[in-house]
This record gives structure tokens, C-alpha cells and sequence, in this order.
């Protein structure tokens, strides 16, 4: 998984005037969990639109005073209003301990179902994963060639080497559903195939 890197620098003082003050400033207040006590920094909102702002997932490089973490972003809250971050917590992450964190979802192929009229619903556009930081993709990769009309790819049908997906297996992800017009030209073809049998039996008569 790719990274990006965000700098901050130590909070001095906390609170919520603080806090207003610091985003009045263009700041945006942070925390990072995961070590022995959390560190309160802030960090430029600028830095975060390539980060927050896209449908990409990264690892996160921390620098705080010139020490750099490693961390996945665990929560983001936004203003109601205006979508102004408002505040952004962090995770520490270490080689040997696996993350949870939503992967993207990338769709490959032309189902055989679109060819016949059918659509391609997207029921998850990503997927919760377990896994070390080291063996974290870019994307979830799914083909959706073989699938026909009314047919779907579940959770449980997925094979990741070394990731564990936290979605129900039952669930899924994408769907070729039946149209309007897919299911009038089946029953075109049903009809005509009707039809056809009615005169090979008159023929034979």
C-alpha cells in the first residue's frame, strides 16, 4: 500500500477554544494512538486533501518535531456545515501487528449478464481488511467476466493472500441485475422459443 505523509507539530494547549483557534489559523487539531500515551499535534489543513479527499486508501508517515510514525488515519470528523475538518485521529502501526482499515474496491472485466442487457450494481465500494501493513494492496481486485444475469460476487467468494475480510461472507459486493429491457427480451426469447415449438408440433401433426 502507498504511503503519504503528514507534519505536524506538539500542541501546547488543549481545549476547545484552542481548538477553534488553531482551525481559525488554517490548522487542523490531531491525536495519535498507539504508543504509550496519545500525542496531541496539529498539522496544516492543506496536507490533508490528498489524503482525505480521494477515494485512495494510504499508510500514513507521521513527522511530529522531526519524529516520524508510522499510522493509518482511524477516524475523521467533519463541520456539518461547510465540511471544514475539524479534527482527525490516528493510529500507530508496527511491522509485526496486523491493521484493520477499508481497502478500495477495483472492477475488472465485461459480465457476460451486461452483454445480455443486464446492469453492474456496486453494493460496496470497499472492504474492511485485516491484515500486516506489509501485505496491504492498493485495491481489492474483482472480475466480473463469468457473471450472468441476476448473478453476484460475495465476500466469501474473495482469496487475498495473507488478508482477512471483516465483511459478512454473505454479503455482495457487486451485482448484475435484470433491466427492464433484459427481462422484456428474455421474455421475447421465451415467447419466440413458444412459438417455435407450437409449429414443429403443428408441422408433425
Amino acid at each position: 500500500m502507498k504511503s503519504i505523509e503528514i507534519k505536524g507539530q506538539v500542541r501546547e494547549g488543549l481545549g476547545k477554544k484552542e481548538s477553534k483557534k488553531l482551525r481559525n489559523e488554517g490548522k487542523v487539531p490531531c491525536v495519535l494512538y498507539g504508543g504509550e500515551a496519545p500525542i496531541h499535534f496539529v498539522a496544516d489543513a492543506g496536507d490533508f486533501r490528498p489524503l482525505i479527499y480521494t477515494p485512495n486508501v494510504y499508510l500514513i508517515d507521521v513527522e511530529i518535531d522531526g519524529t516520524v510514525y508510522k499510522a493509518i488515519m482511524q477516524d475523521v470528523q467533519f463541520h456539518p456545515v461547510n465540511d471544514q475538518i475539524l479534527h482527525v485521529d490516528f493510529l500507530r502501526t508496527s511491522e509485526d501487528k496486523p491493521v484493520k482499515i477499508e481497502v478500495p474496491i477495483k472492477v475488472e472485466g465485461y459480465a457476460k449478464g451486461m452483454r445480455s442487457g443486464g446492469k453492474l450494481k456496486t453494493n460496496l465500494r470497499r472492504l474492511r481488511v485485516k491484515a500486516l501493513p506489509k501485505d496491504l494492496p492498493d485495491t481489492i481486485t474483482i472480475d466480473i467476466t463469468n457473471l450472468g444475469l441476476g448473478d453476484s460476487f460475495k465476500v466469501g467468494q474473495l482469496d487475498v493472500e495473507n488478508i482477512e475480510f471483516l465483511n459478512s461472507k454473505s454479503v455482495p459486493v457487486v451485482s448484475i441485475i435484470i433491466t427492464r429491457a433484459a427481462r422484456a427480451a428474455m421474455g421475447a426469447a421465451a415467447a419466440a422459443g413458444a412459438d417455435e415449438d407450437e409449429t414443429e408440433e403443428a408441422t408433425e401433426e
